[in-house]
């Protein structure tokens, strides 16, 4: 995944620009960046963050940048933001999205310019360099802006700063969010709505699907007017990837994950008595307090995740060292478990690997039962349009594994369907097979529909692909 960040102000941006783009350390584990443009042109820094946090990386380039115009990124793959000279002049730019027809494009660009690009260690390109060369393509900025959004297969939002604004644009189906902050000297552009209050300013705008702006410190300018009835917005930036204190097409998502525990309960009923509930920390503890709060079962913190070493669980590209890490930083709480029966919830379940090992966890050290809940629905298809996971095939995922061995091999699309059908036989089937490897008490996954209730727009403006399949 990753965020960005951007200020156009009438002063110095450099403090406000490192603050906004420090509150996007939750979407990326590998690079942080920043560009800035000023009396001295452009100054651009990028570090590796993979064992330091944001802020101690950047300490210094603080100090040392100046400018008026700034935009920076956290970015869980690619080096950004980059620094561009071209025959449009010279510009930066920061992205986060997805390309699935990175080759056809890359293919096109070698053919008709003969471009060249900068090869990195695992032989790919750095996708925002694509996308600056497919910009170049056109004979503006803008063009080649709108240009791009039209050619991606996947998904694409983006600034792009020149030395008189910045360019925000919202991916063709807003399949993630930019939001657009203003106070007396300077506008904001964001991927996450916190990322601005704390430092005065309040919401202005949020770009529609396909929507492009021109910001300055003295205003926003609309390029391209948002398409109408074609958003695809990504139902997992509510379930997980987004911050508690975030708001995207007006639904906060603390409050989100309150209504989605409270449906998980309502689902259960009777059916299950356990002594506390317990989210998995940290997406998973919202809505353990919405499932408290509607059964009435006491919420409790039976592990605790040690935070002030530990880095996040998947940012090791090694399986093996990602399990070691999920299974260092959560430290058990043995009054809280000893002899007690347990319902954690947790936002998803995608190999299986570290909610085994925190059951197992848990059962060594006294508990009875430990139910499951996941916050979403199973995951059935790897996500084409966000980098969600690092998984290089669908084989990855649990559900999949599962469905392979029950069906005896490959699965046709409409078999596929019918497990994504909570009321099928099929479904149960597989859910019970989950249930049997993971060693839980009881499994029990967030229904889509109640997903799709509890964000509460239109269901046909959530993208839900990884969990039925459908675009």
């Amino acid at each position: 995944m990753g965020g960005f960040f951007g200020v156009a102000s009438k002063q110095d941006c450099v403090l406000e620009l490192f603050y906004g783009v420090d509150y996007h350390s939750h979407l990326g584990t590998r690079r942080g960046g920043m560009a800035v443009y000023g009396e001295d042109g452009f100054y651009r820094a990028i570090h590796n963050i993979e064992n330091s946090p944001f802020r101690t990386k950047f300490d210094h380039d603080v100090s040392e940048m100046k400018g008026y115009l700034g935009i920076g990124c956290i970015s869980d793959y690619d080096p950004q933001p980059l620094l561009i000279q071209s025959h449009l002049g010279s510009f930066a730019i920061t992205t986060v999205g997805k390309v699935n027809n990175y080759e056809e494009l890359l293919k096109g660009l070698f053919e008709k310019d003969h471009s060249h690009f900068q090869e990195m260690t695992n032989g790919q390109i750095n996708v925002t360099e694509l996308v600056a060369a497919l910009i170049c393509e056109k004979e503006s900025i803008v063009e080649g802006i709108k240009y791009v959004q039209d050619v991606v297969d996947g998904s694409m939002t983006m600034l792009v700063m020149t030395k008189e604004g910045i360019y925000g644009a919202r991916d063709r189906y807003g399949r993630t969010p930019l939001v657009i902050g203003k106070k007396d000297d300077s506008y904001c552009l964001s991927f996450e709505s916190h990322a601005y209050i704390n430092l005065g300013y309040t919401d202005y705008k949020e770009l529609g699907p396909c929507e492009v702006v021109y910001v300055t410190s003295e205003g926003v300018e609309e390029i391209r007017p948002a398409r109408t009835g074609k958003m695809k917005i990504c139902s997992f930036l509510w379930v997980y990837y987004g911050y508690p204190t975030s708001a995207y097409e007006g639904v906060n998502v603390e409050e989100m994950r309150y209504r989605c525990g409270s449906m998980l309960a309502k689902r259960d009923g009777d059916s299950v008595h356990p002594d506390i509930v317990a989210g998995v920390p940290d997406s998973g503890i919202a809505h353990a307090i919405g499932y408290a709060n509607e059964s009435g079962i006491p919420y409790a913190r039976p592990f605790i995740k040690y935070t002030p070493t530990w880095p996040r669980s998947f940012m090791p590209t090694n399986q093996s060292q990602r399990d070691l890490i999920a299974r260092m930083k959560l430290i058990p709480v043995q009054a809280l478990i000893e002899d007690k029966k347990l319902l954690l919830i947790d936002d998803s379940i995608v190999r299986g690997t570290q909610l085994r090992e925190t059951t197992e966890f848990l059962y060594r050290s006294g508990a009875k039962e430990v139910h499951i809940r996941p916050a979403c629905p199973p995951l059935l298809y790897g996500c084409k349009y966000l980098n969600f996971s690092r998984s290089k095939s669908e084989m990855d995922l649990i559900t999949r594994r599962v469905i392979q061995e029950q069906e005896g091999g490959e699965v046709s699309a409409e078999v596929l369907k019918e497990y994504s059908d909570p009321c099928s036989d099929r479904y149960a089937n597989m859910i019970e097979e989950i249930r049997r490897i993971q060693n839980f008490t009881s499994l029990r996954y967030h229904r889509l529909d109640d997903l799709l209730e509890s964000i509460g727009i239109d269901p046909s403006q959530v993208c839900t692909y990884c969990f039925d399949g459908r675009e």
